[in-house]
């Protein structure tokens, strides 16, 4: 009987601790530099978290190591709902690429929600005369190793979707590894490159100048920013790739207080003025719930895992 007014006892203290959050700031960590795709996206929901909650809610960049530094911040964090990391699907594909991550992205982080879906999109300079993926994958079978595509770097989201592209059209391009999205194009539109799997937005004021030309988005679905730019999976079946960005607490952290971060994300995105914000991006609202969310994780990690077996993406 003692311990069942034990158990009682606490779980009434747990739930009155709950009710009462958020009592202090909250710190939202951005593992990355400042002024990027996640960093803005982060942000604009951090904004309207702060109105909602009544609390501050700061966003903190700890870059560093591919975003290792950020990350094993937060895992180490309390599990009180005041640490929180906002993070992409890169963290998904760094699993089966580092040996030594220091966390696990499942065991030691508890989801809250995807954010926004951002599409990458296949582009090309104009001296390739590829204008679809037909013609893409015919060029590169005829050139095995010679047409080049520039990526972030080992493991990121440019590579995964060009290793897979590659992996289901048996094609053999080389990688060109930048350090992030607005270098690639950059050296794109010079044509020190000949292709991208770049993020939309470094890309897309590009595309719409002529200076590349856009072959394909690598979602399921087009984008509304490029409505006559076809899918990759439209002539690849089964293609599909999007650069997502959501939120995540450290493991444990209280189911009440995991639910009320995730309904206030919801409402906030369900915003006019964060909806055109996250468009502006060429981002597409998800605001999934902490279930979804961990299902999205474990389909993503079983099909980078492959990804990643058969193109042997190794960093470390």
């Amino acid at each position: 009987m003692r311990w069942f007014v034990l158990a009682l006892v606490l779980v009434t203290a747990n739930h009155s601790w709950a009710q009462a959050y958020p009592n202090k700031p909250i710190r939202m960590i951005v593992p990355l530099v400042p002024g990027g795709n996640q960093d803005i996206v982060a942000r604009a929901v951090a904004e309207e978290l702060s109105k909602s909650l009544g609390q501050q809610v700061i966003v903190e960049n700890r870059p560093g190591q591919s975003a290792i530094i950020g990350t094993q911040f937060v895992k180490s964090a309390p599990a009180d709902g005041y640490t929180l990391l906002f993070m992409s699907v890169a963290h998904i594909m760094s699993k089966p690429v580092y040996k030594n991550l220091g966390y696990d992205i499942e065991r030691d982080l508890t989801p809250i929600t995807v954010v926004s879906s951002v599409p990458n999109v296949l582009c090309v300079n104009p001296v390739l005369p590829a204008k679809t993926v037909k013609e893409m994958i015919a060029l590169a079978r005829g050139r095995p190793g010679e047409i080049t595509y520039a990526t972030s770097g080992v493991g990121s989201p440019e590579h995964f979707a060009g290793e897979m592209f590659k992996m289901m059209t048996k094609t053999n391009m080389l990688m060109v590894p930048y350090k992030g999205g607005g270098p690639i194009a950059i050296d794109l539109v010079a044509g020190h490159v000949v292709s991208s799997f770049n993020t939309m937005p470094p890309i897309i004021p590009h595309i719409r100048a002529n200076r590349v030309r856009a072959i394909a988005v690598t979602t399921e679905k087009r984008a509304d920013v490029l409505p006559d730019v076809p899918t990759v999976g439209e002539t690849v079946p089964g293609y599909s790739m999007s650069t997502w960005y959501g939120a995540v607490a450290p493991a444990k952290t209280p189911r009440e207080i995991v639910q009320r971060l995730n309904q206030e994300m919801v409402k906030a995105l369900a915003l006019s003025d964060v909806k055109e914000k996250l468009a502006s991006l060429g981002a597409d609202v998800v605001a999934s719930t902490p279930e979804e969310t961990a299902n999205i994780f474990r389909i993503d990690l079983a099909k980078y895992s492959k990804v990643a077996q058969a193109a042997n993406i190794r960093a470390d």
